[in-house]
């Protein structure tokens, strides 16, 4: 339950509500609206109803649909285990957890299949989950299998500490050798599926980059994490002018028509996902130990910078 605040004053219900609820897809508002859980006043609205300044608005959220975590025979890339965590090198395209429109055939799925139990942390729903990639991303991951161990990672990345590079390959429009992109990270209010970071609010969110490769018109940088927002490599790269390539989420598709020889890769260079990889994951286990992974470059984008390098040549 909430007061209608100033800045709402004859502002529409649905958009008055998806600011309060930050989280939720507007798709998921004009439900609530739809089945009657949003009451001005003690009466139902309308998602074109507009709200006057001091009204009482209560919302009946219903509770989450439940999901089943079966365990499944997933095939993954397990490169460390042992009683406390695992590692995983996550192909592009598999979805870390199950959520909407992905309810199974997850790498949590995989992972209890394979090793029975993970933490109790994040459950029912996301046991074991530290922290995530985005689907159209891949590399390394690491899970918890006990409780203390999640504690002792979840430490370590509310510290910044853990050490993640990730590789990227975006359309270089003059971007510096090195730098740090830092803004406050949101949803984006015009699409709730992105986030911005060209908002006044929302949390701190700070990327590292070195360029590696300048092979035009694109540019392969290591980018390094200080914090971990969903997307966030992908926002600052693109609001700073310099999409990934294949990101059409931030980006927009385009074809290289010069030199020639690259004409035949198609749209983005070929590639159907974001060119961006988890390469290096380092932590310190719960025994005390330093532990890190690095991961190649998948042949995806593998193929990509291998044209871009023959068409430079």
């Amino acid at each position: 339950m909430f007061d209608v605040p100033e800045a709402a004053d004859g502002v529409r219900a649905d958009r008055v509500i998806a600011e309060q609820f930050p989280a939720e897809s507007r798709a998921r508002v004009a439900a609530w609206i739809k089945d009657g859980r949003v009451r001005v006043e003690g009466r139902p609205v309308r998602s074109s109803t507009t709200l006057r300044l001091g009204q009482t608005v209560e919302v009946e959220i219903p509770a989450p649909p439940t999901v089943e975590l079966a365990p499944q025979p997933v095939p993954l890339e397990v490169v460390y285990a042992d009683a406390d965590v695992v590692v995983v090198d996550k192909a592009a395209g598999l979805v870390v957890h199950p959520g909407a429109g992905n309810p199974d055939g997850t790498v949590l799925n995989g992972l209890l299949h394979r090793f029975g139990t993970l933490s109790n942390v994040g459950a029912p729903e996301r046991p074991g989950v530290v922290h995530r990639i985005d689907a159209g991303t891949s590399g390394l991951l690491v899970f918890a299998r006990t409780d203390a161990a999640h504690q002792h990672l979840a430490r370590q990345f509310a510290a910044h500490t853990i050490d993640r590079r990730y590789l990227a390959l975006a359309w270089d429009h003059g971007l510096a050798d090195a730098g740090t992109l830092e803004t406050t990270h949101a949803r984006d209010p015009n699409d709730r599926r992105r986030f911005t970071g060209r908002t006044g609010h929302g949390r701190r969110a700070v990327t590292h980059w070195t360029v590696l490769e300048r092979l035009p018109p694109c540019v392969l940088v290591e980018v390094r994490l200080e914090t971990g927002r969903t997307h966030q490599i992908r926002v600052h790269f693109a609001e700073a002018g310099h999409p990934l390539v294949g990101d059409v989420t931030y980006g927009r598709r385009r074809r290289i028509e010069r030199p020639p020889s690259l004409r035949h890769r198609g749209f983005e260079l070929g590639l159907e996902r974001q060119a961006l990889h988890a390469a290096r994951l380092g932590f310190e286990h719960p025994d005390g130990r330093a532990l890190r992974f690095e991961s190649p470059l998948p042949a995806d984008i593998a193929a990509a910078l291998d044209a871009l390098r023959g068409a430079g040549g």
